[in-house]
């Protein structure tokens, strides 16, 4: 079986190194031969995380994804993230993959929100509804929650699929424990571009610093963008990035209660357990159903529940170690590569067979 894989981003992009290609080797062992094709490179990413982008790096890209899909008689299916071709309309999407192509489409985020609440009314009037045609399009819809499996069965998917963003358990060893030597650290870990929900809590952090020896910690961030949090920003490598972690004493995702935010798949709660880190998140979308409250982290919504909180886990170790281990053992059973990797296996075969 061969599959030719349109990734949106290289393997610096998360989306697309967490939702198809950890599960390449997987895959290939089960007979499933992917070919990648990413529309955007590393280059375009890191030059995007400080305001810069090539039009004419953008243009080749969309250029290589016509060649791919020019040649996609050589392939059984073809596996899209998110869009074939971002910010021109279904027409163009769909006219390179027909009905007679099997086709896959993935969301791990509510992509039809940049369109559909976009600003500009005529953004709105003419790709508001494209991503719901792709989904009614495609022969099967996999997405990363059911706020997102929603729409899709609203945009009259045929068939939907629910995997949630995992992590690879062979990079995450645990061994019962976590966080620093010596000051707590409450940490989070991710981009640049989502680097602003930590500005919606920082003056939580204050009175915190203050009653206990703690620092807090942004991995992926840039050091201008905390200016004035408290936050201090810690370089973000795919080799480094669970050695982070694995120094926090608390993970926090706080996010607003926002349309977009709700598509969100809450992977950095998902790593924090996978390295025995309880968590405090804010109750929007899939956090509320990854975090159970007392046991594996807390919720916090109001600024003093924040502070009520992150208090309760920085003045109570054994309480820290606790939920760090039962967040773990979530993950072990739900969240990891070994649980969903033949789940999605069996869906593109099953999609070849229809």
């Amino acid at each position: 079986m061969k599959v030719l894989l349109l990734s949106r981003y290289d393997r610096l992009g998360a989306s697309s190194r967490l939702r198809s290609y950890q599960y390449i080797p997987y895959l290939n062992s089960a007979g499933i031969s992917i070919t990648v094709s990413p529309l955007l490179d590393d280059y375009y990413l890191k030059s995007l995380y400080f305001g810069r982008v090539s039009l004419i790096h953008v243009l080749s890209g969309y250029l290589n994804r016509v060649r791919q899909l020019l040649g996609r008689e050589k392939f059984d299916l073809v596996w899209v993230e998110k869009e074939v071709f971002p910010w021109l309309p279904a027409f163009f999407d769909k006219s390179l993959v027909p009905e007679n192509t099997g086709l896959v489409v993935d969301y791990d985020d509510a992509l039809f929100h940049r369109y559909d609440m976009h600003r500009n009314l005529l953004v709105r009037r003419f790709l508001g509804h494209k991503i719901d045609s792709l989904m009614a399009r495609a022969d099967l819809v996999v997405v990363g929650n059911e706020y997102l499996g929603c729409r899709a069965l609203s945009a009259g998917s045929r068939r939907v699929e629910v995997i949630p963003t995992v992590v690879d358990l062979s990079r995450y060893s645990f061994d019962g424990g976590c966080g620093g030597e010596n000051s707590l650290t409450i940490g989070w870990v991710g981009s640049p571009s989502t680097s602003g929900y930590l500005r919606d809590i920082s003056q939580e952090f204050c009175g915190l610093q203050a009653r206990y020896d703690v620092q807090l910690v942004a991995v992926g961030a840039r050091e201008d963008q905390l200016m004035g949090t408290g936050f201090t920003a810690r370089e973000w490598t795919e080799d480094t990035e669970v050695e982070e972690i694995r120094k926090f004493d608390i993970g926090i995702m706080p996010l607003p209660d926002l349309a977009w935010e709700r598509g969100k798949c809450g992977y950095k709660l998902i790593q924090y357990m996978a390295c025995g880190v309880p968590v405090v998140a804010s109750p929007v979308g899939v956090n509320s159903s990854i975090v159970n409250v007392g046991v594996n982290g807390f919720l916090a919504n109001t600024p003093s529940e924040w502070r009520e909180k992150l208090a309760c886990l920085l003045g109570d170790a054994s309480l820290r170690k606790r939920m760090g281990l039962s967040g773990r053992n979530l993950v072990e059973e739900k969240y990891c590569l070994d649980k969903t990797a033949p789940r999605l296996a069996a869906l593109l075969k099953s999609t070849v067979l229809l």
